[in-house]
């Protein structure tokens, strides 16, 4: 017997989310889609801890002390996971207007700029909002078809308007704004401690195995299971990754510990937004480094306001073959059957209204009727009676 079933496709609110971000694990990981660069910051970080732990931990464990390694395990992990939070987090997105609630600030600006004459250049769309005494300038995104919240900016990369947007960092593959910057500061604080503990106990290495065995036979030295490297090569290759990424990661850490503490951004602080000729003052700071400290890094952590795992409901009739149970109000239709010939049955099933049973061979000249309907006499028999 044939089925027809109305089923229901259950969809994700994110796999129809403008903007170009990628979604993996069903929309619990967000990301930029351009990841290039950030599978190259796992490499380098993991390759340059690979070979400290592999090489120069075990010879310092014995000869100093064992928690050098452990030291250095517990600023590893603390790094990839404020890296990983940092980049698979929703940084702040903003969701784009609904077709009704564009419609409905467009009527909003109309009404407040008026008819423009045709070939003039009409007004900026600005909403002026006050904070802390202060005059904010709301700007609207042609793109989104909102007027951004204060410090939100529209990124070029990710094509999404970003609550308290600081920048794009391809290194960790998403955009750095108001959900995880805290994650992003704590990644680069960790990477730079990490960066100098390893930088500072390979040139102990190469000091201490030269002291004994001499600073020619250190360089001659190769590990038992890599015969054809030497061990000092190895350990020069770490001391030049640290070192180029020292000065990189060092200065990126202290330049953000500068904006945390005056509580501003990098995007305020290249577009000079209160260090302009006007010398405005900066309305978010608290004019004290603690608090700005910890509103930034200590505050409460908003939710997202995506609901990407939000579920969207799509029908699709499906045909399945299978048996098709009948119910007590269920009239089988008649049939006629011949010699050595079976019944067929026919079961429709929907999710909205149950279609009647419809047989094989239809009743002269009486109308069909619907399951527990009561029969109506026709006009030729009360005329017979």
């Amino acid at each position: 017997m044939s089925v027809m079933v109305a089923r229901k496709k259950v969809v994700r609110k994110w796999e129809k989310l403008p903007g170009r971000n990628t979604f993996c694990c069903d929309g619990r990981i967000m990301m930029a889609r351009q990841k290039g660069i950030f599978y190259l910051t796992l490499f380098l970080i993991l390759g340059t801890c690979a070979l400290f732990f592999a090489f120069e931990c075990r010879y310092l464990a014995v000869q100093l002390s064992p928690a050098i390694p452990v030291f250095a395990a517990v600023l590893f992990l603390f790094a990839m996971a404020t890296l990983l939070r940092t980049s698979f987090s929703d940084p702040g997105v903003i969701p784009r207007a609904l077709p009704d609630e564009a419609a409905f600030i467009e009527m909003e600006i109309e009404a407040t700029n008026g008819t423009v004459p045709q070939g003039q250049r009409p007004p900026p769309r600005i909403k002026n909002f006050q904070i802390n005494n202060q005059i904010v300038k709301l700007k609207y995104c042609y793109t989104c078809k909102i007027f951004r919240p204060p410090r939100a900016s529209h990124c070029s990369i990710c094509d999404n308007c970003v609550e308290r947007f600081d920048h794009h960092c391809p290194w960790v593959g998403n955009c750095v704004g108001k959900r995880n910057y805290r994650y992003f500061y704590l990644f680069i604080l960790s990477l730079s401690l990490l960066t100098i503990y390893i930088f500072t106990f390979n040139i102990v290495y190469v000091a201490l195995k030269s002291l004994k065995i001499g600073f020619l036979n250190t360089l001659k030295e190769t590990p038992g299971t890599y015969p054809s490297m030497s061990l000092t090569v190895l350990t020069v290759l770490e001391v030049l990754i640290c070192f180029f990424t020292l000065w990189s990661v060092v200065g990126l850490t202290g330049f953000h510990t500068f904006l945390v503490a005056l509580n501003q951004t990098t995007n305020e602080d290249i577009k000079g937004s209160w260090t302009g000729k006007n010398r405005v003052q900066n309305p978010y700071s608290h004019g004290n480094i603690v608090k700005n400290c910890c509103e930034v890094l200590c505050g409460p952590l908003p939710p997202s306001v995506l609901d990407r795992r939000g579920i969207l409901q799509q029908e699709e009739s499906t045909a399945q073959e299978g048996s098709c149970p009948q119910g007590p109000g269920t009239q089988e239709p008649p049939a006629t059957q011949g010699p050595g010939q079976a019944q067929e049955g026919h079961c429709v099933l929907s999710l909205q209204v149950p279609a009647p049973a419809v047989g094989d061979t239809e009743m002269p000249e009486e109308k069909q009727r619907m399951p527990g309907e009561l029969p109506v006499p026709s006009p030729d028999a009360g005329r017979a009676e």
